[in-house]
């Protein structure tokens, strides 16, 4: 464990860190390669449950299903499969959808409206429901112990390299509330919601409205602020889940304890989303940039969003190049407010811009800088007091190359 301020990092914690959560991933068939392609996540009792899902219009049929599952606010399940997206797929790829929630709730032996159903991977091709019905059934025996964690984690990735997880605990009245998350994505990420997939669990009790509330505002300031490729998916959704077994007092935001848990939670949202960046197709850099000064928060994460997300600023950070003059005309483009002749930027320590004049600065030293695993961006527009992060990663001949085949 390290400590951080009000909540702790649990080193090797996972999505059934969280007391009352079990889970499991198998190979069904959906993929070519044999690895895992269906997994869930089990909760013992019923979870005050909550999601945001993508803002493309064309949202495939398993958001639709995991909406309605979640009106009565409570879920136990959530049941994922990878390697098919069953997106644009009509009135066939609905029932499966539907199909895949009877499955999971007859043979986890919950009710159908307490299962989530998630989907990513190809978009317009039907499910092979065979395949999905024979690895449903032998899912229960996959559930729990000390692998059930790694195999839900594998079998929700696509062209990701790494799993990602994170895990943070936190004192709520005296007792120790835990807080876990997994997601996947590498590719057509750029949300403005979520992130592909994403999956938290808390063993915290709290009421739906709240849990929402808190998922949207974390979601906001982490996961709305990453890109890879500016794309949006069509299955984007994250679920939070919350047993309450911790027995606390219901957490909303006049408790005391409210702060450190809304912390903790959102520590994980942005690990995970950093994660994503930092494994985006074909990556080799994570970028972060910050801006700082701008008129208020939401003109400074239009900013941090519009530079992170540039395929020119991407392409300089790639090639290693302290091309400044793509990130101021970044800024420019925005579409929010910003004083012409005050503007500061650096990579890293480096100075390179000042009061929107060049500054003389060690070219060799940038090189070697962000030629560095991570390239922070700081912009400062001495306009006001906005704020905001966002992240990204460089675009390299890898990702043209893995996207161009993706279906092959």
């Amino acid at each position: 464990m390290s400590e951080k301020q009000g909540y702790t990092v649990v080193d090797g914690g996972s999505i059934i860190t969280p007391k009352g959560f079990t889970s499991g991933g198998l190979h069904c068939g959906l993929k070519k390669t044999d690895r895992n392609d269906l997994g869930a996540i089990v909760c013992e009792v019923p979870a005050a449950a909550a999601a945001v899902y993508t803002t493309n219009v064309f949202q495939a049929a398993p958001l639709k299903v995991t909406r309605e599952s979640l009106a009565n606010g409570t879920l136990r399940a959530v049941i994922v499969n990878s390697g098919n997206a069953n997106a644009c797929t009509g009135e066939q790829g609905e029932a499966d959808a539907y199909e895949m929630r009877a499955a999971a709730a007859n043979h986890l032996g919950v009710a159908e409206s307490d299962v989530a159903v998630a989907s990513t991977g190809v978009i317009g091709e039907l499910l092979k429901m065979d395949c999905v019905r024979s690895g449903i059934a032998g899912l229960p025996e996959k559930l729990g112990g000390a692998r059930g964690a790694e195999e839900f984690c594998q079998a929700i990735l696509t062209t990701d390299l790494v799993k990602k997880e994170s895990c943070v605990q936190v004192q709520v009245d005296g007792k120790t509330v835990t807080i876990a998350g997994a997601a996947k994505g590498s590719g057509m990420i750029h949300p403005n919601m979520a992130t592909m997939l994403g999956f938290m669990t808390t063993d915290a009790a709290i009421d739906a409205e709240d849990l929402h509330s808190l998922l949207r505002a974390a979601t906001n300031v982490t996961f709305n602020m990453i890109t890879v490729d500016g794309d949006t998916s069509t299955n984007d959704m994250l679920v939070a889940m919350a047993s309450g077994l911790a027995e606390n007092e219901k957490l909303n935001r006049l408790h005391p304890d409210w702060d450190a848990f809304a912390a903790g939670f959102t520590f994980v949202c942005e690990t995970l989303a950093k994660a994503i960046a930092r494994d985006g197709e074909g990556a080799n850099h994570l970028i972060e940039v910050q801006v700082n000064g701008a008129v208020h928060d939401e003109a400074a994460a239009a900013i941090a969003k519009t530079v992170v997300g540039s395929s020119l600023v991407k392409s300089a950070v790639f090639g290693a190049d302290a091309n400044w003059g793509r990130i101021i005309a970044a800024i420019g483009r925005a579409g929010v407010p910003v004083s012409p002749d005050r503007v500061d930027i650096s990579l890293g320590s480096i100075a390179v811009l000042k009061q929107s004049s060049p500054v003389a600065f060690d070219e060799e030293l940038a090189l070697a800088y962000l030629q560095g695993d991570t390239v922070l961006i700081t912009v400062d527009l001495h306009d006001g007091d906005g704020k905001a992060t966002a992240w990204g990663c460089d675009l390299t001949y890898d990702y043209v190359r893995i996207n161009a085949a993706y279906r092959t």
